[in-house]
C-alpha cells in the first residue's frame, strides 16, 4: 500500500538575519488529517519557519509544498488560496465588527457593490454546526468571551478554505473548560481530514493532542518523535539540551508577617481599563499568592494598583502598614519589586541598551545619577553582575534589549526587579504573567527566583494565566472576574475544574472579611 502525498512538505529551510541563522536546513512534512506539535526554546526558529510557511518571510533557501505544488515565497495571498490558515496567539479580530463580518473582510472583491451576506450566513452556520463550533453570526466581536472569539478564528479561517491551520499557543487564554472544547473541535476537524501545525510550551497538551512532535534547538531541527514514544521529560531534554528539573513549592510553614494589605479597594473604569470591585486581599512575608483569570477580567488594573502605578478611587492600599500614594518611585523605595505583564510595552526599553534597561528602576538612586547625568561606569558594572547572576545571554551588556530572546529579557526584567534593595530581599513582588510564551528552561528559571524571593521572606503576588503555574507554585490562590476577586483559597483546596468555574464567574462570593482574618 503506498503512502499518501503530504499535505504540507517544507524542504531544506534556511533563513538568515544578518549574522544569525534562524533556520538551519529544515526538512519537514505534514499528512492528511495529522497533528504535528512544533516545540522549541525561544529564539529556537518556529516563529521564522511559520512565518516562512505563511508567506510574511521569504526563505534564503529552500522550498514550501501544499499538496505537491510550490508556494511563490512571500505571498501570504498565494498561501491562504493553497489552504493554509492561521490562529494566532493574539486575536486577529475587529472588536467592533460582528462575528460574520469578522469572517467575511478579505474574502470578497472591493468591486463587489454588494456583499453576498445571506450565502455567507448560511455558509458560516453549516461550518459551525459540521464542526461543533457555536458562533453567534450576528454578535459584536467585543462583547465574545476569550474561548468564543477562539471559535470564530477557527470559523474564519475553515470559511476562507484551509486545510492545513496553524495554532499558535492556543490555549494560552482559556479555562480549562475552553481547553476540553478546543480538543473535542480539534479531534473533530482531524477526523474530516484537516491537518494541524500545534505550536505550544506545554508539553501535557503537546502529548495529549499531537501525532507527532518536531522539536527545533539552535534554528535546527533535532528530533522528530512520535506523540505515543516519548515523555515530557524527553522532550524537554531534547528543547533546551540538557536535564531540566521544574521546581515546585515545599508546603510553606505558618504565614509571616503582613506585608501588604488591599482593603475594599475600588477602581473606575478608563478606556483600556478594567474596573476593580470591592477587593480584597492580604500578603503575607514568604508566601506566594496567585491570582487565576481568563485575560481582560482586571488583572492589568489590579497589578498596577499593587505597584504604585494607579489610586483606588475608594478604599485602601498599604505596605507595611503605609499608605503609598501612586507615586511609583515610593513603591520602589518601599522595597516593591515589579515585573510586568508586557516585557516590551513596559518592561523594558528595545532601543535602549542592556545595562541602561538594568538601572532603569533607580534614576534616583545617587550610586548611578547624580545631579541628573548617568554615572556609566557604575551602572554598567552593576549591569555586568546582574547579568552574571540571572543568566542573562545575547550580545552584552551593550546590546540593543530589542535583541535578546523572549526569556533572556524576561530574567533582565526579574533580576532588576529582585535587585530594587541591592543585595537584600524585596518586601514584594508584583509578578505579572512572568513566564508568558517562555519556553520550559526559561520558566524553570523564572519559578526557582520567585521561590527564592519568597523563602528569603518576600511576599509575592504571582498573576497568571497558566494554572499548572499557579497550582504548582503558590500558597494561596484567588481567582479574578469581571473586576472581583474571590477570597484566596488553600492551593489545595482548588482543582483545574473548580477554578475553571471560578474563571467563568461561577465562584464570586464577597471578599469581605479576609484581612482581618489573615492579620
Amino acid at each position: 500500500m503506498s503512502i499518501p502525498p503530504p499535505v504540507l512538505r517544507l524542504s531544506h529551510i534556511t533563513k538568515r538575519f544578518g549574522p544569525l541563522t534562524a533556520n538551519d536546513d529544515i526538512s519537514l512534512d505534514l499528512q492528511r488529517g495529522e497533528v504535528l506539535a512544533l516545540l522549541g526554546e525561544n529564539g529556537a526558529g518556529k516563529s521564522t519557519l511559520v512565518n516562512i510557511l505563511f508567506g510574511h518571510y521569504v526563505a534564503d533557501a529552500g522550498t514550501v509544498e501544499v499538496d505537491g505544488a510550490a508556494l511563490p515565497p512571500g505571498n501570504p495571498r498565494a498561501a491562504l488560496a493553497a489552504g493554509v490558515g492561521m490562529v494566532h496567539q493574539h486575536f486577529t479580530l475587529a472588536d467592533n465588527l460582528t462575528v460574520l463580518d469578522n469572517i467575511l473582510i478579505g474574502t470578497e472583491p472591493l468591486w463587489r457593490w454588494r456583499q453576498q451576506r445571506a450565502a455567507a450566513l448560511g455558509r458560516v452556520q453549516a461550518i459551525a454546526q459540521r464542526f461543533g463550533l457555536a458562533v453567534q453570526p450576528n454578535a459584536r466581536v467585543g462583547a465574545l468571551s476569550v474561548g468564543e472569539r477562539q471559535r470564530v478564528e477557527i470559523v474564519k479561517a475553515l470559511y476562507r478554505g484551509a486545510r492545513v491551520l496553524i495554532l499558535d499557543e492556543p490555549t494560552a487564554v482559556l479555562t480549562p473548560q475552553e481547553v476540553d472544547s478546543l480538543f473535542t473541535t480539534l479531534a473533530q476537524l482531524i477526523a474530516e481530514g484537516l491537518s494541524v501545525i500545534f505550536i505550544s510550551h506545554k508539553l501535557d497538551e503537546v502529548l495529549r493532542v499531537s501525532h507527532r512532535v518536531a522539536v527545533l534547538r539552535g534554528g535546527k531541527l533535532v528530533a522528530m518523535r512520535a506523540a505515543g514514544e516519548t515523555s515530557k521529560q524527553e522532550l524537554a531534554e531534547l528543547m533546551v539540551g540538557r536535564r531540566v528539573e521544574m521546581p515546585r513549592r515545599e508546603a510553606a510553614e505558618a504565614p509571616g508577617e503582613l506585608i501588604a494589605t488591599l482593603r475594599r479597594a475600588n477602581v473606575a473604569a478608563a478606556e483600556g481599563r478594567v474596573a476593580l470591585h470591592d477587593v480584597t486581599l492580604a500578603l503575607h512575608a514568604g508566601e506566594i499568592v496567585g491570582i487565576a483569570g481568563v485575560s481582560g477580567n482586571g488583572q492589568v488594573t489590579l497589578a498596577e494598583l499593587m505597584s504604585g502605578m494607579l489610586a483606588p478611587s475608594s478604599g485602601t492600599v498599604t505596605v507595611e502598614g503605609i499608605d503609598l500614594p501612586a507615586v511609583p518611585r515610593r513603591w520602589i523605595a518601599a522595597g516593591v519589586a515589579r515585573v510586568p505583564e508586557d516585557r516590551h510595552a513596559e518592561g523594558a526599553v528595545g532601543d535602549l541598551a542592556v545595562w541602561e534597561n538594568a538601572i532603569a528602576e533607580q534614576l534616583g538612586n545617587p550610586a548611578f545619577v547624580r545631579g541628573g547625568v548617568i554615572r556609566s561606569g557604575p551602572a554598567r558594572r552593576f549591569a555586568a553582575a546582574l547579568a552574571r547572576k540571572f543568566d542573562v545571554r545575547g550580545g552584552g551588556i551593550d546590546a540593543p534589549t530589542r535583541t535578546l530572546s523572549g526569556g533572556n529579557m524576561q530574567k533582565l526584567i526579574l533580576g532588576r526587579a529582585l535587585s530594587v534593595r541591592g543585595a537584600q530581599t524585596p518586601r514584594l513582588v508584583i509578578a505579572s504573567q512572568p513566564t508568558w510564551g517562555l519556553d520550559i528552561g526559561a520558566v524553570a528559571y523564572v519559578h526557582r527566583q520567585l521561590l527564592e524571593a519568597a523563602g528569603a521572606g518576600a511576599a509575592v503576588l504571582l498573576i497568571s494565566e497558566d494554572l499548572d503555574e499557579l497550582l504548582s507554585l503558590a500558597d494561596r490562590i484567588a481567582v479574578i472576574h469581571g473586576g472581583r476577586l474571590t477570597p484566596a483559597r488553600a492551593t489545595s483546596g482548588w482543582t483545574l475544574g473548580t477554578l475553571g468555574l471560578a474563571m467563568a464567574g461561577a465562584d464570586h462570593a464577597a471578599t469581605h472579611g479576609e484581612v482581618a482574618h489573615a492579620a
